[in-house]
């Protein structure tokens, strides 16, 4: 059995086909599903398709990126009662990301040239200037939530790009309270040796199956059979065979079955080891 224990199950792209969805996901062993919300609309629409699937459970937070919307950090003052809903397990999706960063998001627009050209300019002030307000409201909306859960008693669902050190140093404060897994994990042996030593875990996605994903592989390989777990990001990052598709959670098992062979280990192993940890981290078991 597994579990997949990062899905968004509330995407449109899963809109009239979560009957057969969770089915697939169940004939291809997949026995829990747990589903991510990013922001008020998609952590009440996790909660009903948890409330009408009994092996479906939800996260609910507020993602990095969605800090400056309309209406996103008043959405904080309601979380604590939609966490307290008894399909939730974890506060989630939080944490840190410089890579959609205003700035970024002009450098891609204006690249070459024509880019270079924009430094210093007033549009490019105005880019840096929303830089500071999203990190800051970034910080503000991950310490509120990993306050939340120290309070509730959860453990919460990490979302980091581009921000490891600034991640890091806002999770120190609260080693020993709280433990997080940094979902879609890409990076190197150290890296998620430096998260452990922090009582963290980390979760791979269908990228390990990638030709190009040697980093994360060896990462897969050494990582400590009670410091991992599998997921999918669905509908995102499908994992080789259906690389460029639609992800679903039944594809959770060939991502595990590449770790598998990454570590020499039968499926069987990496099943229960991965089960194991999800219990222990969602709190399904003690």
């Amino acid at each position: 059995m597994l579990t997949d224990t990062h899905a968004h199950l509330d995407f449109p792209e899963f809109d009239g086909q979560l009957d057969v969805v969770i089915a697939r996901a169940r004939e291809a062993g997949v026995h829990r599903i747990i589903t991510i919300g990013i922001d008020r609309a998609s952590c009440r629409k996790s909660l009903a398709i948890a409330e009408k699937y009994d092996n479906v459970y939800a996260v609910v937070g507020l993602h990095p990126c969605n800090v400056l919307d309309e209406g996103a950090m008043d959405f904080l003052a309601e979380l604590p009662a939609l966490a307290r809903h008894p399909k939730v397990v974890a506060i989630g999706e939080t944490g840190m990301d410089y890579h959609h960063l205003p700035s970024r998001e002009l450098a891609k627009r204006d690249k070459g040239v024509f880019g270079a050209l924009q430094a210093g300019t007033a549009e490019a002030t105005q880019a840096e200037i929303a830089d500071g307000a999203m990190k800051s409201a970034q910080v503000e909306a991950f310490r509120a939530q990993l306050d939340l859960a120290v309070e509730l008693g959860r453990n919460v669902v990490i979302h980091q790009r581009d921000a490891w050190e600034d991640t890091l140093d806002l999770l120190r404060p609260y080693t020993g309270k709280v433990r997080g897994v940094f979902h879609c994990f890409g990076g190197s042996p150290e890296a998620a040796a430096e998260i452990a030593s922090m009582g963290h875990l980390v979760s791979f996605t269908g990228i390990v199956t990638f030709k190009n994903a040697a980093l994360v592989q060896e990462t897969a390989r050494s990582v400590a059979s009670d410091r991992y777990m599998v997921e999918t990001d669905c509908p995102y990052l499908a994992p080789v065979p259906f690389r460029g598709k639609t992800c679903e959670p039944a594809h959770v098992k060939f991502t595990a079955d590449k770790i598998a062979g990454l570590r020499g280990e039968p499926l069987d192993k990496v099943s229960a080891d991965t089960e194991q940890t999800a219990d222990r981290f969602f709190k399904f078991a003690p």
